[in-house]
């Protein structure tokens, strides 16, 4: 079941302001894998003169090949020459891109990983060609090789992006639009299990219930998802075993970096720095006790962010030999009766996460209140707070046209009378032009 295209309008609307702009852009797209990047893309790039292309792990004669047959849909005859090395099709490409041409390079690591020379070639074009209107997106799924390309101060491409958009999972409130249900009980379920991750929403829609796509999908060694956490892992952290122990016993319940330690045998210290990496990437999340100030508290508890990470890790990762036994039955009925509690875990910090947007939605629409009335912002907070009773209108009402309305709001009479200052100083600007004595 393919889902509707939800979501992402900032980051669209982002990419077809740079794709469209009279000069030549530079873009990036990194985030973990089936959240939508190359969808994205794919609704955003104009249906002539863009060339798309995946790169792999072959040769980097036969990518040259295959990237050259891509562009060749956008510049007939590209394919027909042979390229020695990425400079001649890379310069070969600015040179003989119509206007307003698009190449887009997904999976870029994987191109770094056999010609490491490509992010200096790359940014001596984008510095040469920079006045003329040739774009260039680069897209990956390893945040880790992503983020330093165009992050880190000591790299060819830092500094040149116009746009860098990591492209996140989905928020829980578009499951009911994905999946085309009313019900909030049945979308916190699927949140539970499957996460933001549009494509594992595809996946499960093909299933009766959420068990049989759980079953299915997770828990059968067979399935497409069972092994997804390690290739998460193994996108971006290069010591995968060390953190996929640390996930499995944060999943099993240890939330202290001690006790985390204690688990693995391993002193604490050993622990920070992958620790650290595990947060930058959005996989652990470090909260601290009720009442404690972020900053200055040494005490940490660490969960792991993501709700399709933490069922895998708290129900598959300890059953996988029974699992490899085919016991799937017996291991689906005990999952079953423990996935209540992840899923309340799992709404709880849905709504936790929620609440600092609700908080700034409610700032604004009240300053906006304030402003109607003519009062600075937060002038009417205290009004707002508590409940009472509705006020009695005026016995007299007044009567008039909807302009008579209009004069008497305070924030375009503030207005008006800011167009009379502005104006006045057109006079006062005026008069600076003669001499003086």
């Amino acid at each position: 079941m393919r889902l509707p295209f939800l979501n992402r309008h900032n980051e669209r609307s982002r990419l077809e302001q740079a794709i469209g702009s009279a000069e030549g852009s530079f873009c990036c797209l990194y985030g973990r894998r089936r959240c939508g990047k190359s969808r994205l893309l794919r609704q955003v790039l104009p249906t002539e003169g863009s060339a798309f292309y995946v790169a792999d792990r072959r040769e980097p004669g036969l990518q040259r090949t295959a990237l050259a047959e891509a562009i060749s849909s956008v510049i007939p005859g590209f394919s027909d020459a042979t390229y020695p090395d990425w400079a001649g099709l890379l310069r070969r490409w600015w040179k003989d891109a119509p206007p307003g041409g698009v190449l887009v390079l997904d999976e870029f690591p994987y191109l770094v990983e056999s010609s490491p020379e490509l992010p200096s070639l790359l940014q001596r074009l984008i510095d040469g060609h920079a006045a003329e209107p040739t774009h260039l997106i680069l897209c990956g799924s390893s945040q880790r090789m992503m983020q330093g390309l165009v992050l880190d101060e000591s790299e060819p491409l830092y500094g040149r992006a116009r746009e860098i958009l990591n492209i996140r999972p989905l928020g829980a409130a578009w499951l009911p639009e994905a999946l085309g249900t009313e019900s909030w009980s049945d979308a916190a379920a699927m949140y539970a299990a499957w996460g933001g991750v549009p494509r594992y929403w595809e996946l499960a829609a093909e299933f009766d219930t959420l068990w049989d796509a759980i079953e299915s999908l997770m828990l059968d060694p067979l399935g497409v998802l069972h092994q997804e956490p390690g290739r998460l892992l193994a996108d971006d952290m290069r010591d995968t075993v060390q953190a996929s122990s640390i996930m499995s016993v944060v999943g099993q319940g240890c939330r202290r970096l001690s006790e985390i330690a204690g688990r693995l045998g391993k002193p604490a210290t050993s622990l920070t720095r992958p620790v650290q990496r595990l947060l930058q990437l959005g996989l652990l999340r470090r909260e601290v006790p009720f009442g404690k100030n972020p900053r200055s508290s040494k005490v940490s508890l660490y969960t792991i962010d993501d709700p399709f990470l933490a069922f895998w890790f708290r129900f598959v990762e300890p059953n996988r030999s029974r699992l490899g036994a085919g016991a799937l039955s017996a291991v689906r009925h005990d999952v079953e009766l423990a996935f209540p509690h992840h899923e309340g875990a799992m709404w709880e910090q849905t709504v936790r996460a929620a609440i600092p947007r609700l908080e700034a939605r409610l700032a604004a629409a009240t300053n906006r209140l304030a402003v109607l009335l003519g009062k600075p912002p937060g002038a009417v907070d205290d009004l707002l707070i508590g409940e009472s009773e509705i006020p009695d209108p005026d016995e007299m009402v007044t009567l008039g046209i909807p302009a008579d309305l209009l004069r008497r709001r305070p924030d375009i009479r503030a207005a008006e009378r800011q167009l009379a200052s502005q104006t006045a100083l057109i006079g006062v600007a005026k008069a600076d032009l003669y001499p003086t004595f």
